[in-house]
């Protein structure tokens, strides 16, 4: 195994979840049934927040003593500080004075994560590849509406994509250095995979609540 296949395999696995995630429904279940611009922003700028807070967190806890050489550490505090950016650029569209909330069961889930594989492999491998596919649904969001503004946060949530694509490329680069074992391959398999089942839980759990 390698680190490659595994991403591969891990989307092939989940595609019709991480389909449902990328689909029209996301904007719906991100802002309880009302879909506005500001509203799809302030969710965005909560999860940024979110992500910062996790990986400031995983950074000050992070153990790499046996991570075959991989300095975790680094790759988590240089993650939060990209996650801060991220959140910085999305409250810039907002009025002055928004207080990005933090937590969302995504996030409780991947703070009760301990080991670098799991971390790693929840965090910088399967939230990024759901990320991804939420990033693009709202520059389509954006798309569809008219006017300057628009365009501009449309073109905003393509850089969040890209640049959210390199943390997964780092994370890949990471778990192959990680991954010494066939039981380190399983478990980073395991918890990836569950890390998009959480958050499309809570997607079905969230459209349930509003009757959909």
């Amino acid at each position: 195994m390698d680190a490659e296949t595994f991403c591969r395999e891990l989307e092939a696995d989940r595609q019709s979840q991480l389909d449902r995630l990328g689909s029209e429904r996301l904007p719906v279940a991100l802002t309880d049934g009302e879909p506005t611009g500001t509203g799809v922003l302030r969710a965005a700028a909560n999860s940024e927040h979110a992500a910062h807070v996790t990986f400031r967190e995983w950074a000050t806890t992070a153990d790499d003593r046996a991570g075959e050489g991989v300095d975790t550490q680094s790759l988590f505090a240089w993650t939060a500080d990209r996650e801060a950016d991220h959140r910085e650029q999305v409250c810039d569209t907002l009025d002055a004075g928004y207080d990005p909330v933090d937590g969302g069961t995504l996030h409780t889930y991947l703070r009760e994560r301990a080991t670098p594989v799991e971390r790693v492999a929840a965090g910088l491998v399967a939230r990024p590849v759901v990320s991804e596919r939420t990033h693009s649904r709202l520059v389509s969001f954006f798309d569809d509406r008219d006017g300057e503004a628009a365009a501009g946060r449309a073109a905003l949530f393509r850089t969040l994509r890209r640049e959210t694509a390199e943390e997964r490329r780092r994370g890949l680069d990471a778990l192959d250095g990680l991954c010494a074992t066939a039981d380190d391959w399983e478990r980073a398999r395991m918890v990836a995979g569950y890390t998009v089942q959480v958050v499309y839980d809570d997607f079905l759990d969230t459209l349930a609540g509003l009757g959909d």
